[in-house]
């Protein structure tokens, strides 16, 4: 019992303490372009931190751009990364559907030269943000984002990890 009075004490010292507030997490939209096509990525950050930050590329699955790919963006940003969402697909380009989305993966995965191409452009923008330090860059991907970021590694890119 007297083991149990000095951690009961503790615990709740320990809630009246104040913690420190997250930091602001910062997301935008960003356009970017890939030969002539304009695509539309996503990019989120917390505020404040160190001045150089390793980045993410995080490549979506064949829905594109939508709410998991940010979701994931938003959570690497709080673990202190730099995370950029790629469009592969094109500004305003969202499926609607499985079948959609299946047609439209398709295309770029018969056009491995045009797939590497637009990934790389997401990995370009990524690495313009001045709080990214371009040594300790990675990305990831999620099913069609997954076959991307292989591609982006075998294509030689300039990145830590897949």
């Amino acid at each position: 019992m007297t083991r149990a009075l000095p951690a009961a004490a503790l615990l709740a010292v320990s809630l009246l303490m104040p913690t420190p507030a997250a930091a602001e997490l910062v997301t935008k939209v960003v356009e970017y372009t890939q030969g002539d096509a304009l695509l539309e990525g996503y990019l989120a950050y917390e505020a404040g931190g160190p001045a150089r930050r390793p980045g993410v590329l995080v490549v979506p699955d064949w829905m594109g751009v939508g709410k998991n790919a940010t979701a994931r963006a938003d959570q690497l940003a709080r673990l202190g990364y730099v995370a950029f969402v790629a469009d592969v697909y094109g500004k305003g380009v969202r499926p609607k559907s499985g079948a959609e989305a299946g047609g439209l993966a398709g295309k770029y995965k018969g056009d491995r030269p045009l797939l590497r191409a637009r990934v790389r452009a997401g990995l370009d923008e990524l690495r313009k943000v001045a709080l990214v330090d371009a040594p300790r860059v990675a990305a990831i991907g999620y099913c069609f984002g997954g076959t991307s970021v292989l591609e982006l590694a075998r294509s030689g890119a300039d990145v830590a990890g897949v």
